[in-house]
């Protein structure tokens, strides 16, 4: 248990009976951390007990190579067999709401959930560029491209607390190139994401201590105050660009540490979410299905950080032939193994996020760059399909229990209230407490350029 001591009463104290003494000590030990044998909730709790609250935050779930929107959350059970598939929907918690019978831990909590079930706009080509910053990548961008959502956050609001970066991309890198999350576009490095598990953590390595070393608490410690010691004597840290001296003070962050080293979690948690290995790239080419990402993202936020990305296997499913030239629908067998996976870690996040009591600051969405096509193939099972699309969000003190939209009887064309990247980020930005109708960000020319794209809006049905 955390005893504070110090003055109760007169002149500095607060309504709580905490002094500013007591809060300035809570702030040196949470920045010491790891010196004092503190973990990450002690840290936290402290910081609560001192009036200091998380801030707003978005986990955005990367969904690789498009998700078979049909299959998932519009399925389509009176359409001809060669479009409805195997899957039959199921009631959910929120009448009228129906999912995939593979998500049951999904159907118990729809009431934390909504579905749109018309996302249009979408992108023909496998490019995560507009899952990103909400931007069609089909119309003419800026001298060195758009920057991405997290990058402008990092822009507009800069980091929620000192020792924690606004933006961390949990992104493995693809060896198919447009499945990566893109760079941070005109804004430059200094608003790059800290990418712990992507190819810059090898460039961010303290005196031999790499972020894979970082649970070594003592070696950090004892190569931390080494490193000081020789920086203070040798003026290194002077001429540091802004992107290096970031990664250096946060290589220093016992709290960020300590939210990277899911060893610190309760064993029960990390069951819950469940866990997959990270150097297995699904199909060779698309992301790791690791569900403890999702548990490391929640754990980032409640750390501070107000923008965390993160890509999830690979959704590009096409059928196939056996060797006797007949048709597999290999497509089903991945969903048969993907989707108890995903219903496991997302149901997971979202509760987790409530029983934590983050779930009103945070906010989840999940998606993919485009749909599939209605009718399924002997050839190419579901194939890439830009007219519609779904996206699944949570948190974020929105007026969740709901589907937004709707598609035509085969799940090919959106029927009712389109909705675009654009209108979804709006809607994220609204939620961060960023006007997207007045916020602008100079591009390399110096001008002006808003957050989203023309017209659009914050979703009406989420947020007032």
């Amino acid at each position: 248990m955390l005893t504070i001591a110090g003055p109760r009463h007169g002149a500095g104290e607060f309504c709580d009976g905490m002094s500013r003494r007591d809060i300035l000590r809570i702030g040196t030990l949470a920045a010491m951390g790891t010196a004092t044998g503190w973990s990450l909730p002690d840290i936290l709790r402290a910081e609560s007990a001192a009036g200091v609250k998380t801030p707003k935050s978005v986990i955005m779930i990367y969904l690789v190579g498009g998700p078979p929107h049909q299959d998932m959350f519009d399925l389509k059970p009176e359409a001809p067999k060669e479009v409805a598939g195997p899957w039959r929907p199921i009631a959910t918690k929120v009448p009228g709401f129906d999912i995939c019978e593979a998500f049951p831990q999904l159907a118990r909590i729809t009431d934390k959930l909504t579905v749109i079930r018309s996302l249009v706009g979408n992108q023909h080509d496998h490019d995560a560029i507009q899952v990103f910053n909400g931007r069609d990548p089909r119309k003419p961008k800026p001298t060195g491209g758009w920057p991405q959502f997290g990058t402008m956050v990092s822009k507009v609001q800069g980091p929620a607390r000192r020792e924690t970066p606004p933006y961390v991309s949990l992104c493995y890198t693809c060896t198919h190139g447009p499945y990566n999350e893109p760079g941070p576009g005109y804004l430059g490095m200094a608003h790059s994401a800290l990418r712990p598990l992507g190819d810059t953590r090898k460039d961010m390595v303290l005196n031999g201590v790499t972020l894979d070393r970082l649970a070594d608490r003592n070696a950090l410690l004892r190569r931390f105050d080494t490193f000081r010691r020789d920086a203070d004597q040798s003026s290194m840290m002077t001429g540091l660009d802004a992107f290096t001296e970031q990664a250096m003070g946060l290589l220093t962050s016992s709290k960020l540490a300590e939210a990277l080293d899911i060893s610190r979690e309760d064993p029960r948690v990390v069951a819950r979410y469940g866990t997959g290995d990270p150097k297995i790239m699904m199909d060779g080419n698309g992301a790791p299905r690791v569900p403890q990402s999702l548990l490391i993202a929640r754990r980032l936020i409640e750390a501070g950080v107000r923008v965390v990305t993160l890509n999830y296997s690979k959704w590009d499913w096409h059928g196939g032939t056996n060797a006797e030239g007949r048709a597999n629908n290999s497509i089903f067998l991945r969903e048969q193994e993907d989707f108890p996976v995903f219903d496991q870690c997302v149901s997971a996040l979202v509760e987790d996020l409530h029983d934590r009591g983050l779930a009103e600051d945070c906010a989840v969405v999940i998606w993919g760059e485009f749909g599939r096509t209605p009718k399924i193939s002997p050839i190419v099972g579901r194939d890439h399909w830009p007219q519609v699309n779904c996206a699944l969000l949570a948190g974020g003190k929105m007026r969740h229990g709901q589907v937004i939209g709707a598609t035509d009887r085969i799940a090919g064309e959106a029927v009712s209230r389109p909705v675009r990247f654009g209108d979804v980020y709006a809607t994220l930005f609204r939620h961060l407490g960023i006007d997207t109708d007045r916020a602008t960000i100079n591009d390399l020319q110096g001008r002006p350029q808003y957050l989203v794209e023309d017209q659009s809006k914050p979703l009406s049905e989420l947020v007032s």
